[in-house]
């Protein structure tokens, strides 16, 4: 048989409704996603701020009441921030000096910071990022974050560049999802993630409570993640993307309130967030509960559906 007919027998053979499904699943299985590697922003040692320093620098500023500075130490002892945090120079200034100049200044840092020591480590060229997601709940300028990550590094003209903002905590999965969703439609691919939060002006100087629990918890950082759909790059990646699950409570009136931006009585800007940790939890039930069956063995899986089922009744 010549090489002419041995290749239209294939063909016939791959048009025959037998192999239909065996098509399908070649051709419409997901393809994998590799996490490649992931680089970390460190701030020089200027902007380290311990506990005592938090404490003292809020204090010097002024606005808080004896009262809401006891109420700010003990949140940040009992967050579990360490020592060794960080705070951008316009906080930490005495008095402050919050700014748009100076928060661009903090974006520029934190993200190009991360995004160096990424490419330091996995030898890729920026001109290689076929896709770009930049996320950041409240800092959002014009140009946006992502302009700024394509002008610094001169990008291709062609990447497909998406700048996420107001989506809080969860925005990092949400942009690792949606770099999962882009690599399954973007052959031999890179996508870049940066993940980060603005502290500039973020920076709450007022005395209601609900909002200066974001002074205590939030610091200076932030991510950069490289995806591959690459097979070339299994062997060296940290980890394969299996399972990404969202879930939305947005529907919820009191779920859609849990976090908002807005101004205090004295019309000081801040984040209130009194019904956070109990719309969390009900959200992270809900996510549970839908990723166990898809991670756990199967005797796993099966022994929690009555508990499920009961909770449900």
């Amino acid at each position: 048989m010549g090489p002419s007919s041995l290749q239209s027998h294939l063909s016939r053979s791959l048009l025959h409704p037998a192999c239909l499904p065996l098509y399908f699943y070649f051709f419409s299985r997901p393809k994998p996603v590799y996490l490649v590697d992931f680089g970390c922003y460190k701030p020089e040692d200027a902007r380290k701020c311990t506990r005592q320093r938090f404490v003292d620098l809020s204090r010097l500023t002024g606005t808080f009441t004896e009262e809401n500075l006891e109420f700010q130490r003990r949140i940040v002892e009992r967050s579990g921030l360490g020592e060794d945090s960080y705070l951008p120079k316009a906080v930490m200034n005495v008095p402050p000096n919050p700014s748009m100049a100076e928060a661009r200044k903090e974006a520029e840092a934190v993200m190009f910071g991360a995004i160096d020591e990424l490419f330091a480590k996995t030898n890729i060229k920026p001109k290689d990022v076929g896709i770009l997601i930049v996320n950041c709940s409240l800092f959002n300028p014009t140009p946006s974050l992502s302009a700024m990550v394509v002008n610094h590094y001169k990008l291709r003209g062609n990447i497909a560049s998406y700048n996420l903002g107001g989506m809080g905590c969860s925005a990092g999965l949400i942009s690792i999802d949606l770099a999962k969703q882009l690599l399954q439609v973007c052959p031999d691919s890179y996508a870049l993630v940066v993940s980060m939060e603005n502290i500039t002006l973020n920076w709450y100087f007022g005395n209601n409570r609900s909002m200066l629990v974001s002074n205590c918890l939030f610091r200076m950082g932030g991510a950069a993640i490289l995806l591959s759909n690459k097979r070339s790059d299994r062997r060296r990646s940290k980890y394969q993307l299996i399972h990404t699950v969202r879930t939305h409570k947005g529907a919820d009136e009191k779920c859609y309130c849990c976090v908002k931006q807005e101004e205090d009585a004295n019309g000081k800007i801040g984040v209130s967030s009194k019904d956070l940790m109990e719309v969390a939890g009900n959200a992270l039930k809900t996510n549970i509960t839908t990723l166990a069956p898809l991670v756990l063995p199967c005797p796993s899986s099966c022994s929690s559906l009555p508990r499920s089922w009961g909770e449900s009744c």
